[in-house]
Formats: C-alpha cells, sequence, structure tokens
C-alpha cells in the first residue's frame, strides 16, 4: 500500500529515489528463480512510496523481461553487487570484525536478513529523512525472528562531517571495522568523498576493510544515450546522469593505498564470470566504467594499488 505523504518526503525525488530503484531491482532479484541475493524486506519499501507503487518487484512484472535495459540490465547488476558485497561483508564478519558501518545505507536490510555471527552490530549512515521512511516500513511489517546483528541507524549527512556522530553512537575506532559505500561515491562532491575516505582512514585499526564502487573517468557521448541511462529517467524519473556529480574524482584507491591500506579493483563482469550470471559487456556500455574497490588496512605495508581487472 502506498505510503503517506510524510513516509513519502525523504525517498520522493532525487538520491532516494535512486534507494527506491535499488529495492525494487532487489525485489525482482529476490522472485528470480537463480537470484543472486535475496530481500525479503525490498519489496515492502517500493510498494509504501508513492513515486514507486507502480514499479515491478518480480520478474513476470518486467515488461521485455531479461531484454528490458532497466530491470533486466541493470536490475541484474544491483543483484550482483548486492550478492558480491554481502559476501565481502560476511567474510569479515566470520573472520572476527563485529563492527559494520554502511555509508548510505538507504534502504539497504543487511542487519535484518544476513545471517551475521554473534556479537555483531551493522551502522546505517544516511540522511535523516531516508532512515525515518525506512523504519516506519520495517516497523509496519509483522514481527519475525528479528536480526541476528544489532542495528544502530546513525542520522548523518555524508557530504559533511558524519564521524562525531558514528562514534557517539557506539562506534569503537580501536577495533577493526568493515566499511562498505555501496553505490554511494558517484553522488558524492569530490571533497565529501575525500573527507569520507580521511575519516574511515582516521576510524580504522588495522585489519579494518572498506568496499566501495566508482566510475572511471568522464562517459562519452553514445555511453551518455544508452538504453540504460534513457529507460530509467523516462520510466521511472530517475536521471543518474544529472545525479552523478561531474567534477573531477580524487584518487581515492592511490590514497588509500599510501595510507596502507592494499587494494584490488574488480569490474562487475568478473564477478559475472566468477557466478555464472550478471549483465555482460555490451555497447554502448553504462557499465563498462564502474569499479569495485575492495581494500584492507595493514599494520605494516604501506601498500600498493592493484591494477585494473579488466
Amino acid at each position: 500500500m502506498p505510503g503517506t505523504a510524510q513516509q513519502d518526503r525523504g525517498v520522493a525525488g532525487g538520491v532516494g529515489l535512486t534507494a527506491l530503484m535499488v529495492a525494487a531491482a532487489r525485489a525482482v532479484e529476490t522472485h528470480r528463480p537463480d537470484p543472486l541475493a535475496e530481500d525479503p524486506y525490498a519489496e515492502h519499501f517500493v510498494r509504501a512510496a508513492r513515486a514507486s507503487a507502480h514499479w515491478p518487484v518480480r520478474p513476470e512484472e518486467v515488461p521485455g523481461g531479461e531484454g528490458d535495459p532497466l530491470w533486466g540490465r541493470l536490475g541484474r547488476y544491483f543483484g550482483l553487487r548486492t550478492r558480491v558485497l554481502d559476501d565481502f561483508l560476511l567474510r569479515q564478519a566470520y573472520g572476527g570484525v563485529r563492527q559494520i558501518v554502511l555509508l548510505g545505507a538507504g534502504l539497504d536490510t543487511r542487519a535484518l536478513r544476513l545471517d551475521w555471527p554473534p556479537g555483531c552490530t551493522v551502522f546505517e549512515v544516511d540522511q535523516e529523512e531516508v532512515l525515518a521512511f525506512k523504519h516506519g516500513v520495517l516497523d509496519a511489517l509483522p514481527a519475525g525472528d528479528g536480526p541476528r546483528a544489532a542495528r544502530v541507524a546513525i542520522a548523518a549527512d555524508l557530504r559533511h562531517d558524519w564521524g562525531a556522530g558514528l562514534t557517539g553512537a557506539g562506534f569503537d575506532p580501536s577495533a577493526p571495522a568493515a566499511w562498505l559505500a555501496e553505490g554511494l561515491l558517484l553522488y558524492l562532491p569530490p571533497a565529501a568523498e575525500q573527507r569520507l575516505v580521511d575519516t574511515v582512514d582516521a576510524l580504522s585499526r588495522a585489519g579494518s576493510t572498506v568496499a566501495y564502487e566508482v566510475k572511471l573517468g568522464v562517459e562519452s557521448a553514445d555511453v551518455r544515450d544508452s538504453p540504460v541511462y534513457a529507460a530509467a529517467k523516462e520510466r521511472i524519473g530517475v536521471d543518474l546522469l544529472a545525479l552523478f556529480d561531474g567534477e573531477p574524482r580524487p584518487d581515492s584507491v592511490a590514497d588509500l593505498a599510501g595510507r596502507g591500506w592494499s587494494t584490488t579493483i574488480r569490474t562487475p563482469f568478473h564477478f559475472t564470470r566468477l557466478h555464472g550470471r550478471g549483465p555482460l559487456p555490451e555497447r554502448p556500455d553504462a557499465l563498462a566504467a564502474n569499479r569495485w574497490v575492495f581494500a584492507r588496512k595493514s599494520p605494516r605495508s604501506r601498500g600498493s594499488a592493484a591494477g585494473l581487472s579488466r
């Protein structure tokens, strides 16, 4: 059922609308016969907001099926990204890390849906309006078994200082953490991205890890005209190209490497091959410049950035 105007306020436009787009993609992925990731909460967010109440949440509702550029190809990309980053965070948790920080958490429900080991805390950092919408929808659902991890929400604008809010909510900088910025840096101004790297490094002890997504360079005119961007803009009102910050990006990978983090960069297509499903390269390709970065802070090595994986 569509939500109230108050509920919709935090997700009615801009980056909040992209959170609904990702939730719809996760809902469709969940109901595929071969899901890469499952999120039983995602469709409830989509149906609760007036802006997205008519969007598909199941494969049979997608016009054109797998061939649809929006809910087929881009949707499968979001499903693959969700799976890869789920796996990343769980590896850290089962390796002994007990603090998980989701920067720009949006409508993600990892605290609820993943099988965390005992003692984990998931910190969700995002704008107050987005978190309020998220909590309103979740609170209206029937009570389940409850999350395996403690869930702590921190209302903050990631374009500004947010570290004090995180530590004030119980984050312990003396213990290792696993950080995630999923689909976030593309929308931040360069100064905010630099501040984010500074803050993550300052609050991370040795053994901490971070994963995030970047785009390489400025996309060409034919890529900007690709069906993925056109479909998102025309069919659901999400102008991704307008939301992406157009200023030159800082080299966050080299920055982290210089601070003693070992880094690895992968293309999405690397994981398509690994899992046997997901998007493959095409022309023109709105996904070709996307890279997923994984880094670990070492107590001794100054680190060096791994070469780009083609």
